[in-house]
């Protein structure tokens, strides 16, 4: 283990006011800084703190630049439940965040390699993640690395294991196809200068199991943040076992 730093909070409100903390302290770091903030159901807490922080004028998001995590292929922003209508409903629109301050794949794109290698170029342009706010699967997966991904990946497609079909399910009102994603990949994670991760609830108390462990393996692909330089651990009570 390097810079792993695990923080226990009674409930997720608790857990999300310091887990904002922290990325309110790294964003007056790096102001104008590259940042990579997850979609779905647990930072929801910390990408609404973050919000009522720049309206405040604590901080200002606007000068900043994201770029998308992860998308279900074949879905885009018009899309109710895709990962770009998330942040643009809960972090872009709410700060008036500019279109071109950041980046997201295009999952209708013909040419999804393309899309991965602009990814990649567009966080190489910006000097690196200044950080990468993650939730974490019930299978322990980040953004899309499903069990069994490479940590050699930068930005690359993926089939998506049963279990994230599955639980994703949560976000649509209706079928739709989630058998393949994209997604930055490990290596980003890993070279982000900071890495968050939010677990909260009885759902998670595996992944996070093996995240404590000594133990880095690509079959609980969480664990990898054991080798990051500079890894915080939000957690609540109930993502313990």
């Amino acid at each position: 283990m390097n810079g792993l730093n695990l923080t226990v909070s009674a409930d997720y409100e608790a857990m999300s006011d310091a887990a904002t903390t922290l990325v309110i302290e790294k964003f007056k770091q790096a102001p104008t800084g590259l940042y990579c903030f997850a979609g779905g159901d647990t930072p929801v807490g910390t990408l609404r703190r973050l919000v009522a922080a720049h309206k405040s004028g604590e901080i200002d998001l606007q000068k900043a630049y994201f770029v998308e995590l992860d998308e279900w292929i074949g879905l885009d922003g018009a899309d109710e439940g895709s990962c770009l209508y998330y942040l643009e409903k809960e972090l872009f629109g709410p700060a008036q965040i500019d279109a071109s301050h950041y980046h997201y794949f295009n999952a209708k794109s013909a040419d999804l390699e393309g899309e991965c290698q602009a990814a990649d170029k567009f966080i190489e342009g910006h000097g690196g993640l200044a950080l990468i706010l993650l939730g974490v699967g019930v299978n322990g997966h980040l953004g899309f690395n499903e069990p069994g991904v490479s940590f050699e990946n930068y930005a690359h497609i993926i089939d998506l294991d049963s279990t994230t079909q599955s639980v994703g399910q949560k976000y649509f009102t209706q079928e739709v196809d989630r058998t393949k994603g994209i997604t930055l990949g490990v290596k980003h994670i890993l070279e982000a200068k900071t890495a968050v991760l939010v677990a909260n609830g009885e759902k998670k108390t595996a992944a996070i199991a093996h995240l404590l462990e000594e133990k880095v393996t690509n079959d609980w692909p969480v664990t990898v943040l054991r080798n990051h330089n500079s890894a915080f651990i939000f957690v609540d009570q109930k993502a313990l076992l």
